[in-house]
């Protein structure tokens, strides 16, 4: 389903002032906060945007090199004093609330450990509880799908021999969650492949053996991804031990764990606990993603566009520009500069096998052409040889709106 183009937010990604179009569509983090005092929660959500501030989260790549000019239309706004301010003040406003929620957050016996280190029972009494279940968080999204996050929220949870994991899909974007066999590689699995039944359905039963290969499928919030997709995942854990998931469809950005006690193990913190941090770290997810959605339309112009943009925590999930305006003769280049995320460029009918390549792009006067598969660091070239408006999209994310325009002019 085809959804309205839009334009990178100049407001705040949880709602406010951001400005939208009214044709748009509705609408994948690291471990849980490892800082617990103030000053080192205003240092660390400063640094969003660099490096992942809860944890052992990959550094934003550097600024890609391309042209720097935009069509007045659609150039983004100037970093005035205004317009850092706007930028600014929601920065702010996160590292407030991080730096005045976390303490209160972490108050009381379950804050005895930060959770940089797994939790010791040293010194405690082991407890008789009733197995429990617990949540976690798969993705985040803004309100209008453009921005998705790509988290494990709490990425890192401490649970006992017994006890249920029960992961719910917050996102339009699919996602995974796989605990790899013994002696299986990550890059076995990439990149996502949606052909592979063991990749795109469930597998393995619901109680974890420690070893083996288990997924959930494709998991997503909404019925109209075109995959046949959960929205949750449970699975129990019977024994001890440290048990590493990741997300085939981005790999080793998204990835969470699970640690187990032995039963009867005191919890380093609530299920309450877990939630307020995931909060709060998804404003972090999302405000990040509207700063690099301004960045890269700064280098975006009417010859260059971006399929999208992702910095390994966030993902733009909209073309930049989304319509562009050029003569006959002339290329437009399609870039997926991301870390994570693959795209397709595709013009007319999609093809049933959108993984694959169709037409000729040096010669296209309309009709059908897709560029195959465009993984991050991949390059689209398209020559227009005859005036018209062409219509594309993204076959894997054209459901949350991602779709452009190229008009052709002589």
């Amino acid at each position: 389903m085809r959804r309205g183009l839009d334009s990178p937010p100049t407001g705040t990604p949880w709602g406010g002032s951001a400005r939208t179009s009214s044709s748009e569509a509705s609408v994948h983090h690291k471990p849980i906060w490892h800082s617990t005092s103030r000053a080192t929660a205003f240092r660390d959500a400063a640094s969003i945007g660099r490096a992942a501030p809860w944890g052992e989260g990959p550094t934003r790549r550097g600024t890609p090199t391309g042209p720097p000019h935009c069509s007045r239309r659609e150039r983004p706004v100037r970093r005035n004093r205004q317009t850092h301010q706007v930028l600014h003040k929601p920065s702010l406003i996160i590292a407030a609330l991080l730096a005045l929620a976390l303490p209160l957050a972490l108050s009381g016996p379950a804050s005895a450990q930060s959770q940089d280190q797994a939790p010791t029972t040293q010194g405690r009494q082991a407890q008789n509880h009733a197995p429990q279940t617990w949540s976690v968080q798969v993705g985040q999204e803004s309100r209008n799908q453009a921005i998705q996050g790509m988290a494990f929220l709490p990425s890192n949870i401490y649970v006992d021999a017994g006890d249920t994991v029960a992961w719910t899909a917050r996102s339009a974007e699919i996602h995974t969650v796989t605990f790899l066999a013994a002696g299986q590689s990550l890059a076995s699995t990439q990149p996502f492949n949606p052909a592979d039944p063991a990749q795109l359905f469930k597998q393995g039963g619901d109680s974890y053996d420690g070893h083996s290969y288990y997924n959930s499928g494709v998991m997503t919030n909404v019925t109209n991804s075109g995959f046949p997709a959960a929205t949750s995942y449970h699975l129990k854990f019977p024994t001890a031990g440290t048990f590493t998931y990741y997300c085939l469809v981005h790999g080793a950005m998204m990835k969470g764990t699970v640690h187990v006690a032995r039963a009867g193990t005191p919890y380093p913190f609530t299920q309450r606990q877990y939630d307020q941090l995931a909060t709060l770290q998804s404003l972090a997810i999302l405000w990040d993603g509207v700063k690099l959605w301004h960045a890269t339309a700064r280098l975006a112009d009417a010859h260059h566009v971006y399929t999208g943009a992702d910095d390994g925590t966030a993902m733009v999930m909209r073309f930049i520009q989304p319509t562009v305006k050029v003569r006959v003769g002339e290329t437009v280049t399609f870039i997926n500069n991301g870390m994570a995320a693959p795209h397709t460029v595709t013009f007319g009918a999609e093809p049933a096998n959108f993984l694959v390549p169709v037409g000729d792009p040096g010669t296209f006067a309309g009709g059908d052409l897709n560029s195959g598969l465009m993984l991050p660091g991949s390059t689209f070239k398209v020559t227009f040889t005859m005036a018209g408006t062409f219509t594309y999209l993204c076959a894997f994310h054209d459901y949350m709106g991602m779709v452009g325009t190229v008009v052709v002019g002589n």
